[in-house]
């Protein structure tokens, strides 16, 4: 019997009151529903749920949140530091096991109908779920807060809400419902109280304003403390160590210092493992190399004992199988991941050598970067085939649905975004590579052809599925049509 396990991570307005939070949560607790984590902050005035369980059970846990809050929280009352909108705030649901981000978008879809329907609270969606391209951002939404939607939601038609009447609940406002990949709420507090200087640094870190990718930034006063607080929607393309290395350096520039961090909710334990790589700068790093993960491998037959060739067997007879998936584009990933592998090994074998001495800094940084984009594209592996699922599944979906073509670009946007960043993080893989050539030992000097090469056979393999991607779509509006010439734009870049 296959089991699904979505994750959903309800924040609702209220972090002082635990009876009330006490009350929320003992409401969403139904059969097929795990309590993983409860965050609440008073100066937030805030708390954050992380529940998981099976797709239709935790649909209606959080359909229950919403309306518990909705009677224990009245917003014309409601204080704090964080933006708001909603007693029920926001409602995101992620993909685990068994379910992919488009089904998250289905229930996302249903859930933000139903509270509508019960309560009488209008629901926005956004992210994935998003059905207009200024609406996957979550601030665009929560703009001027719960006083600013409550005055315009009736008049201004940017404003209407995707489910329910054109009017805020009196006291729960309006909730926001949408699907997401894995998010990590990540704060960092500085050592001054000037909140001035943690907004400036948010502005100089957030995307939005020209900062990373992948994280959103806003500056508060918390615990009397200036708070950099952050939400990095992808860490996987933008690691937490990068964020914090960033804020570190930006708080530098005003003469002050990160006294500590938190995480808000629960974070993956790869994000850790990218993180502890980089600050302990571990020669030769690789998540099989912490005990736990070897062990879990080892006995879920992902990883066999005895050879080279037990542990890559496995996935060359995926590839040779007669299925869709693994094809091209996780072969492409493979292949890069080797080259960067090959990459590491060269680098630190002439590393701490009398010969390259001069070279150790030049050495150092290329085993720390050729390390964080080797895991990149073994991440990428299994998200290859995974896109190309998607895809498939929306063809099917598309046959009886009048929205059928929307979906299916949607679907098409994310497979061609796998493999756009695998030519990406190839290119720099073999660029690197050649860079190694005239500071490591000639001995190994086949050790880097054969990662140019691979890199290079990467570089090919996955630009050839983003043209089939891209050339599969049938663009339907500006922001498609965007979408796809600034991919043809990327990748014609990467073939120079």
């Amino acid at each position: 019997m296959s089991t699904t396990l979505v994750e959903c991570v309800p924040n609702f307005s209220e972090g002082r009151d635990r009876a009330k939070v006490d009350a929320i949560v003992e409401a969403m607790k139904i059969p097929g529903v795990y309590l993983l984590d409860r965050e609440m902050d008073a100066d937030h005035n805030r708390c954050v749920i992380t529940l998981a369980g099976e797709r239709e059970a935790i649909q209606e846990a959080a359909i229950r949140g919403v309306g518990k809050a909705a009677e224990l929280i009245d917003l014309t009352k409601h204080q704090g530091a964080h933006p708001r909108m909603g007693a029920a705030d926001v409602i995101p649901f992620i993909p685990i096991d068994g379910v992919t981000l488009e089904d998250c978008v289905a229930m996302a879809h249903r859930v933000g109908a139903e509270i509508a329907r019960r309560f009488s609270i209008p629901v926005y969606l956004y992210e994935a779920a998003a059905t207009t391209p200024e609406r996957q951002n979550l601030e665009n939404i929560r703009r001027g807060q719960f006083e600013g939607i409550r005055d315009e939601i009736a008049t201004n038609p940017a404003r209407k809400p995707d489910f329910g009447e054109p009017r805020v609940h009196p006291t729960a406002g309006a909730t926001v419902v949408g699907a997401r990949k894995f998010l990590i709420a990540y704060n960092v507090f500085l050592n001054t109280p000037d909140v001035e200087i943690a907004k400036k640094i948010a502005k100089a870190v957030r995307f939005s304003s020209g900062g990373l990718r992948y994280v959103k930034g806003a500056g508060f006063l918390v615990r009397g403390l200036a708070q950099v607080s952050m939400n990095l929607t992808d860490f996987e393309q933008t690691p937490i160590h990068r964020v914090f290395e960033f804020v570190r350096r930006e708080a530098a520039r005003y003469g002050v210092l990160p006294v500590s961090s938190e995480i808000v909710g629960l974070i993956p334990k790869l994000a850790l493992e990218q993180a502890a790589e980089w600050f302990l700068q571990v020669e030769n790093f690789d998540s099989s190399l912490i005990l736990e993960n070897r062990l879990a491998a080892v006995m879920s037959g992902k990883m066999a004992v005895g050879g080279l060739r037990a542990g890559v067997e496995p996935f060359i007879e995926q590839l040779a199988a007669p299925t869709a998936t693994p094809g091209g584009g996780s072969a492409a990933a493979a292949s890069g991941a080797m080259a960067a592998g090959l990459g590491a090994m060269v680098a630190t074998m002439s590393r701490g050598k009398k010969a390259y001495a001069q070279h150790e800094s030049q050495l150092s940084e290329a085993i720390a970067r050729l390390s964080t984009l080797r895991e990149e594209l073994k991440v990428a592996i299994d998200a290859d085939a995974e896109s190309y699922n998607v895809v498939m599944k929306a063809y099917r979906v598309a046959k009886e649905s009048a929205d059928g073509p929307r979906l299916i670009n949607s679907a098409l946007q994310q497979a061609t975004n796998v493999p756009l960043m695998v030519a990406e993080t190839v290119a720099e893989v073999g660029e690197i590579a050649a860079k190694l050539k005239p500071i490591t030992s000639p001995n190994m000097a086949s050790d880097l052809t054969t990662a140019i090469a691979l890199a290079r056979a990467a570089l090919e393999g996955a630009l050839a599925n983003v043209a089939t991607n891209v050339d599969s779509m049938k663009p339907e509006t500006p922001e498609e049509e965007a979408f796809a010439a600034n991919a043809r734009k990327r990748a014609a870049a990467l073939k120079q």
